[in-house]
């Protein structure tokens, strides 16, 4: 059940996205995923939220209201915070009548996937969302999209952006230098490595990931001017062809890296 927030439009926007979405309060039911609990519970695409559990949502935005995503997070957290099998009491409203829906959360993935508009090749991860650019959808193969996918969801799965902030890394302009640079090309790395079994678990060739950094590495990275704190885009094919074979040439499905283990350990 994906949701989002008027105030994700810019101002000039928002009459459109309204008239699109159905918005009648700030926090919007975008789509419900044919047969999940949301869809079964009898939410629909367009309700708008008004209150998640005994918790009263926001109204609507002022006109010029500046854009971001910050309501869409809290509502989406209340979500996600809720206890698992337990029935969860979600008010929404529908054509302006109110409707109280009840429904039972399951386990599934924590990260949100989101398409950035206007963005080239950008990709990124923030330890709850994976985003990346639309650019990669013009011209790009479903096995080329699932490299820089997986890459991403592994710097979530790894906790990365959180294990950064508590050893206090500096991601701005001294993010090459030092023990910046070092800690970052770290976690770079290690989302490169388990990228790969993502890869694999999900069924993509594993060799697509050192083909895709051969291949089009050089347009993704920067090149020559990519940032240090990413290896480059030979070095990259090399280190992760070597797993690649070791994978595919172990059936077991899924495989479970070591470098899991080290998701709790401190970046030093």
């Amino acid at each position: 059940m994906p949701i989002h927030a008027l105030s994700q439009y810019a101002p000039a926007a928002r009459a459109t996205a309204t008239a699109v979405f159905g918005f009648e309060s700030l926090i919007g039911v975008e789509a419900v995923v044919a047969g999940a609990p949301a869809d079964r519970a009898g939410i629909a695409a367009n309700d708008s939220l008004v209150a998640i559990g005994e918790t009263a949502l926001p109204g609507l935005p002022a006109a010029n209201a500046p854009e971001n995503a910050a309501a869409r997070d809290r509502a989406e957290a209340a979500i996600t915070e809720a206890p698992l099998r337990q029935p969860l009491r979600l008010t929404v409203l529908r054509k302006g009548q109110r409707h109280a829906i009840a429904v039972t959360p399951v386990a599934g993935c924590r990260s949100r996937f989101e398409i950035l508009l206007g963005s080239g090749l950008d990709a990124s991860a923030d330890g709850s969302v994976v985003q990346i650019g639309e650019r990669f959808f013009e011209g790009y193969t479903d096995a080329e999209i699932a490299v820089v996918v997986s890459h991403e969801l592994a710097h979530n799965i790894l906790r990365h952006r959180s294990r950064l902030d508590a050893a206090k890394i500096n991601r701005g302009l001294l993010a090459e230098l030092g023990r910046n640079g070092r800690l970052i090309r770290e976690t770079e790395d290690q989302a490169d490595l388990l990228g790969i079994y993502l890869l694999a678990n999900a069924g993509f060739d594993p060799m697509s990931a050192p083909k895709f950094w051969r291949d089009k590495g050089g347009a993704v990275d920067g090149g020559l001017f990519r940032s240090r704190t990413h290896a480059s885009s030979k070095a990259r094919a090399n280190a992760l062809e070597a797993v690649a074979q070791a994978i595919a040439a172990n059936p077991v499905r899924p495989i479970i890296p070591p470098v899991v283990a080290t998701r709790d350990v401190p970046l030093r």
